[in-house]
């Protein structure tokens, strides 16, 4: 299907924290999840956003489905900046904009058919239609998602994990959403099924016209249905680039270092990758370290990376990097493309 490029939705200054803790006699601490997020999103392309567990990759997706409320910023969906839309009219708004979660069998509702699971959305977001018009459209959805009409009276406990996110992505496409949040949609299944149903992604979001945002800690997964990437770290954009700019050059030591995790099937090649690339754990964000926040796990960190926090550079049209020391440092290019 094609479509005119436009910005579909805009994120501006987004900021989201939590208060932990507190007692009578201590304050709660403040753990701030994202801060400072910008970027956009054309009609018609996949976003990958990648980073590491605590990273902030789920807060941002249900930030920008108003599923949590950012404590600033703005979520532009077609100009309309939804954090300051009544709960009425974002209720209504949630036909055009959906979400695939990680657990495909625990967000299902085990006391409900699989008809009823995936027509549910309807009753609330299209009361218009009756029961037979709701049933008709969800047997049409199974059969998008290659799932046999004789399944839509079994129960959720009847199926495999893979079967049980086919579910999920029908019921995220019965209300012909504009955009869905994929949020780890093939973490929790196995190699063989992830490969389905990332091709069947694939082939949804050109037959129904879909934007997608697909959330991973994989960057493997992400390189095969994204168009762009968005590389988060303790909350923050530390690189944006199309997806073949970030997988073949990628600029930031923290985008480098998780190129390392992605499997290689030449072992000459994998002896070639610079296994110490990651070390340490991620820090945490109720006290980040100054400055660079990636610079306590960082080989090419210099003490002025403590200093000052490395603002997002524009180094080319729509390729996006924080990082102090991005011009210096190399990786070498054979390990980078092949991976």
């Amino acid at each position: 299907m094609n479509q005119t490029p436009i910005n579909l939705l805009e994120i501006r200054d987004l900021r989201k924290s939590f208060s932990i803790g507190g007692s009578l006699f201590a304050k709660p601490l403040t753990l701030t999840v994202l801060e400072n997020i910008n970027f956009t999103i054309r009609n018609g392309e996949t976003l990958g956003i990648v980073g590491e567990s605590g990273c902030g990759k789920s807060t941002l997706g249900r930030c920008i489905l108003q599923l949590l409320s950012p404590d600033e910023g703005q979520v532009l969906w077609l100009g309309q900046d939804l954090t300051r839309l009544p709960a009425e009219e974002m209720r209504l708004r949630r036909a055009d904009l959906q979400i695939i979660f990680q657990d495909p069998l625990a967000s299902l509702n085990p006391r409900m058919t699989v008809g009823e699971i995936i027509a549910d959305p309807l009753r609330s977001l299209k009361p218009d239609l009756s029961k037979k018009e709701r049933s008709a459209r969800a047997l049409k959805i199974m059969e998008a998602v290659g799932l046999l009409p004789e399944m839509i009276n079994r129960y959720p406990h009847e199926f495999s994990g893979g079967q049980a996110q086919r579910i999920g992505i029908a019921r995220a496409l019965i209300t012909e959403p504009k955009l869905i949040v994929c949020d780890e949609p093939v973490s929790a299944l196995d190699v063989s099924i992830q490969a389905q149903i990332l091709n069947l992604l694939a082939e949804l979001k050109d037959e129904f016209g879909l934007t997608l945002i697909f959330i991973s800690h994989n960057l493997s997964v992400v390189r095969h249905v994204s168009d762009r990437i968005l590389v988060l770290y303790l909350g923050r954009i530390v690189e944006l680039a199309d997806g073949d700019e970030i997988y073949n050059d990628p600029k930031h030591p923290y985008t480098k270092a998780l190129l390392t995790a992605v499997p290689i099937p030449d072992p000459k090649l994998a002896r070639l990758r610079d296994i110490d690339a990651l070390k340490g754990e991620i820090p945490s964000p109720i006290n980040p370290p100054s400055g660079c926040t990636f610079r306590t796990r960082c080989r090419f960190a210099q003490p002025y990376c403590a200093e000052k926090r490395p603002r997002l550079e524009t180094i080319e049209d729509g390729w996006l990097v924080a990082c102090h020391r991005w011009r210096e440092i190399e990786m070498p290019a054979e390990v980078v493309s092949k991976a």
